[in-house]
C-alpha cells in the first residue's frame, strides 16, 4: 500500500503541486492529493548547537563558541570561519542526496541573527534592520528545493533574545533579556515572520512556516505564547494568505494547553518525539488534540537514537497519517544522522585546548583548524550512514536484510560490515534504543561506524576497517550475504581479542553449522589480536548467508576470512607442484590487496608482515595447513605509506616480496 501511495504522490508532484493547504485532519496539495511530510532538519547550519561541534562541555551555545574564536583569532578571522561554515555546510549536492534517498521536505532552522540585528545593536530602538544574507541563503535554498520536488518548511529556531531556557537550541543569553522578557524581542519576532511571508508569499514550494521552534519557558496556562502566536499569525496573513502555519507547544514541543482553539483555518499542531517509547499510548494526547480541532499534526523534529527507534518511529506515524522531519542531516563525528563530517585533528587540537588539556595554539594553527573543519562539513568531504536511510525508508516496507557491502570469497568478512536491516532480522543486540530519556542508555555503546544496536569500537588490529564488535553479550549475533564467484571448498579463520575466558563463537552457513561453538582463548587484552581456525566448508557458486553466533562475553571481534583451498590427490591439476609465495595484486595498492600463495603439502605455515626495515609488524597466517592454493586479502587501514615485506615460511620454504602502500 505504501508503494502504490508514493507513486501516486510521486505523478501528483510531477505533474503540478500547488501550495499545501490544510484539509480537515490533513495536510493536501493544489491537486487535493493528501501528503505526508517525509523530511528533514538541517540543524548545525545556520545555528550551531554545542553537542553537534563536540564543544558543549565549554561552549554549549553558539554564541559562548563564538566568543571563544574571536579570542583566539581576532573578529575579522572568525568572520571567515562563519562564512565558510555557512557556504559548506548545505549546498545543492546535499539537496540533491536527500532527494535521491526519499525525502520530499526540508526543515531549515534559522537563527535571527541572520536576518535582523539584535535589539541592543539596533540604530534606532524599537525598530527593525533587516539583513540580507539570510534571505539569500533562502533563496539558494529554495531554488535546490524547488529543483529536487522537496517543500521547504522555515523554521524559527533561535528567536530574538532566545524563546528558551535551554541555550544552545535557541543560542539563548541568560544575560540578555529573553523573548519572554522584552516587549521590543516579541515585536521583532512578529516583524521578522511578516518580512518572511512578504518575500516568500506566492512560492509553491515554500511547504510553511514553523513559527517558533521549541519554546520553553514558564508561561502560565500559555496564554504569552497564544498571544505571540496569534500576532505573528495575523502579520502573516496581511501579506500571505497561501502557507500553512505550524504551532509548537509549550515545553519543547509537547504541551498545547492554552493553544486551542485553532485560530487559523490553515495550521497544523506541530509536536517533537524524542527518547520515549514508539507506543499509541505515547501519541494518545496529540491524537485527541488532532480530534478535537479538526487540525493535522506534523512530527517536526525528532531523531537521535538507533536505527531501531527510527524504524519504529516512522511505522508509527505514518500508521497514523502524521508526516514527519527527522533531525540532523548531519554532525561532526557522529553516527545518528545521514551524514558524518569528519572531525580534523587540528580541530581537536582545538577542542582540548577549550577544555583545559591542551597549549593554547597560534593564531595561523587555530585558524587553519577551524577553515578545514569548516571544508570537512561539505557533503562530498563527509560519511554517509546508510542504515539511518535503509531504517527510514526501505524497512518501512521490507523486513529482509540486504548487503552492508559485496563480501566476496576468498576474503575478509569485517564482522562491522553485517547486514542492512531490522533487529532480529540483521543482528541481535541486547541493547538497540533509548525509550528512557536523554542519555539513558547507549544502543551502541563504542558510538561508532553504525547506528544499530551492535556496540563499535575502533580497532588497533593492524588488518581492519577501522572497527570491530565489542561488549559482546551472550546471545547476540549478526548475519551477511556473501557472493562465492568459483565454487570451492573454504578454510575459515575468525580473529578476535578475548580478555577474559568463557567467550565462544559459532558460525553457520545457510543454516547450517559448521562445526560447534569454538572456544576463544585469551589473548591477554582488548586489542591483543589473535587468529583461529574454526572450519572448512564447501561452497556452490552464488548467494550465501553466513551468521556469526556469540556466547558468553568478555571478547572482541574483528573478522572472519575465508581462504579458498583446491585440495586432491597427486594427479589433480589443481595439486600445487611446490610451494609458491606471489606477489601481492594489485602492487602498488591504496589499503586493500590481496596474496596467493601454494602449499603442495601439509605443512605448518607462517606468513608475516614487517616493516621495510624489518621490524615484525604480525603475523597474517600462523597454523597448519592442507595441500592447496590460497588467497587472502589484507586491509592496510592502520598503516601508513611505506614500503612492507611479506614472508612466507615453512619447513623446506622460505620467500619475502616487497609490497608499497600508497595511501
Amino acid at each position: 500500500m505504501r508503494f502504490i501511495f508514493a507513486l501516486l504522490l510521486s505523478v501528483s508532484i510531477i505533474n503540478g503541486q500547488g501550495f499545501l493547504k490544510t484539509n480537515g485532519k490533513k495536510i493536501i496539495n493544489g491537486a487535493g492529493t493528501e501528503i505526508i511530510l517525509r523530511g528533514i532538519g538541517l540543524g548545525g547550519w545556520m545555528l550551531q548547537e554545542g553537542y553537534m561541534l563536540k564543544t558543549s562541555s565549554f561552549a554549549n551555545a553558539q554564541h559562548k563558541l563564538r566568543n571563544k574564536i574571536e579570542q583566539l583569532l581576532g573578529k575579522e578571522k572568525t568572520d571567515d570561519f562563519y562564512s565558510a561554515w555557512l557556504s559548506n555546510h548545505f549546498r545543492k549536492i546535499d539537496a540533491d542526496a536527500l532527494s535521491d534517498w526519499g525525502f520530499n521536505s526540508v526543515r531549515l532552522p534559522m537563527h535571527y541573527n541572520l536576518f535582523t540585528l539584535p535589539i541592543e545593536d539596533e540604530p534606532v530602538a524599537g525598530e527593525n534592520t533587516f539583513l540580507e544574507v539570510g534571505f539569500n541563503m533562502i533563496d539558494e535554498l529554495l531554488n535546490w528545493c524547488e529543483t529536487n520536488r522537496m517543500y521547504l518548511i522555515l523554521d524559527l529556531h533561535a528567536a530574538p533574545g532566545g524563546q528558551g531556557h535551554d541555550e544552545p537550541i535557541a543560542d539563548y543569553d541568560p544575560a540578555k533579556p529573553s523573548l519572554w522578557e522584552n516587549e521590543f524581542n516579541r515585536s521583532k519576532t512578529v516583524a521578522f515572520w511578516r518580512k518572511i511571508a512578504e518575500r516568500y508569499a506566492d512560492e509553491e514550494w515554500i511547504g510553511g512556516y514553523d513559527l517558533i521552534n521549541e519554546p520553553n519557558w514558564e508561561l502560565p496556562g500559555n496564554t504569552m505564547l497564544r498571544e505571540l502566536y496569534v500576532n505573528i499569525t495575523n502579520a502573516i496573513r496581511e501579506v500571505d494568505s497561501n502557507h500553512i502555519i505550524f504551532i509548537e507547544g509549550n515545553w519543547f514541543a509537547t504541551d498545547f494547553n492554552g493553544l486551542t482553539p485553532a485560530w487559523d483555518d490553515n495550521m497544523v499542531y506541530s509536536f517533537h518525539k524524542y527518547w520515549n517509547e514508539n507506543s499509541l499510548n505515547s501519541i494518545n494526547y496529540l491524537l485527541s488534540l488532532r480530534d478535537s480541532e479538526n487540525v493535522p499534526l506534523w512530527l517536526g523534529e525528532t531523531g537521535e537514537n538507533s536505527n531501531v527507534w527510527f524504524k519504529e518511529c516512522v511505522e508509527l506515524m505514518e500508521s497514523n497519517n502524521i508526516g514527519w522531519a527527522w533531525w540532523p542531516q548531519k554532525k561532526i563525528d557522529n553516527v545518528v544522522g545521514p551524514l558524518s563530517a569528519p572531525i580534523d585533528p587540528g580541530y581537536q587540537k582545538l577542542l582540548n585546548y577549550w577544555q583545559g588539556s591542551a597549549p593554547e595554539p597560534g593564531v595561523d594553527e587555530a585558524y587553519s583548524s577551524l577553515m578545514q573543519q569548516a571544508e570537512n562539513m561539505k557533503y562530498e568531504n563527509c560519511t554517509f550512514q546508510p542504515g539511518v536511510i535503509d531504517a527510514l525508508f526501505r524497512q518501512q516496507d521490507s523486513e529482509a536484510s540486504k548487503p552492508f557491502k559485496e563480501h566476496n570469497l576468498p576474503g575478509i568478512v569485517f564482522a562491522t560490515e553485517y547486514d542492512l536491516g531490522t533487529i532480529n532480522t540483521a543482528y541481535k543486540d541486547v541493547d538497540y534504543q533509548n525509550t528512557k530519556g536523554l542519555g539513558a542508555a547507549q544502543w551502541n555503546t563504542g558510538n561508532k561506524f553504525r547506528n544499530d544496536g551492535v556496540d563499535i569500537e575502533e580497532c588497533q588490529d593492524i588488518i581492519s576497517n577501522g572497527y570491530n564488535v565489542g561488549w559482546i553479550e551472550n546471545g547476540e549475533w549478526l548475519k551477511f550475504t556473501l557472493n562465492v564467484d568459483t565454487p570451492g571448498s573454504f578454510e575459515i579463520d575468525v580473529r578476535y581479542a578475548a580478555n577474559s575466558s568463557g567467550g565462544k563463537v559459532l558460525l553457520t552457513m545457510d543454516g547450517q553449522n559448521i562445526g560447534g561453538a569454538v572456544d576463544l582463548p585469551v589473548t591477554g587484552g582488548w586489542q591483543n589480536w589473535a587468529s583461529l581456525t574454526v572450519g572448512e566448508v564447501e561452497l556452490t557458486a552464488g548467494r550465501h548467508e553466513l551468521m556469526l553466533r556469540f556466547f558468553g562475553s568478555g571478547y572482541n571481534f574483528n573478522y572472519v576470512e575465508f581462504f579458498a583451498t583446491t585440495v586432491g590427490v597427486n594427479d589433480n591439476n589443481n595439486t600445487p607442484s611446490g610451494f609458491l609465495l606471489d606477489q601481492n595484486y594489485p602492487n602498488p595498492f591504496n589499503s586493500q590487496t590481496t596474496v596467493r600463495y601454494n602449499v603442495p603439502e601439509s605443512s605448518d605455515v607462517l606468513i608475516s608482515l614487517y616493516s621495510y626495515t624489518g621490524e615484525k609488524i604480525t603475523n597474517l597466517v600462523n597454523k597448519f595447513m592442507q595441500p592447496g592454493i590460497y588467497s587472502m586479502n589484507i586491509n592496510f587501514n592502520n598503516l601508513t605509506s611505506g614500503i612492507y615485506l611479506i614472508s612466507m615460511k615453512t619447513e623446506k620454504y622460505n620467500s619475502t616480496i616487497k609490497t608499497v602502500l600508497l595511501n
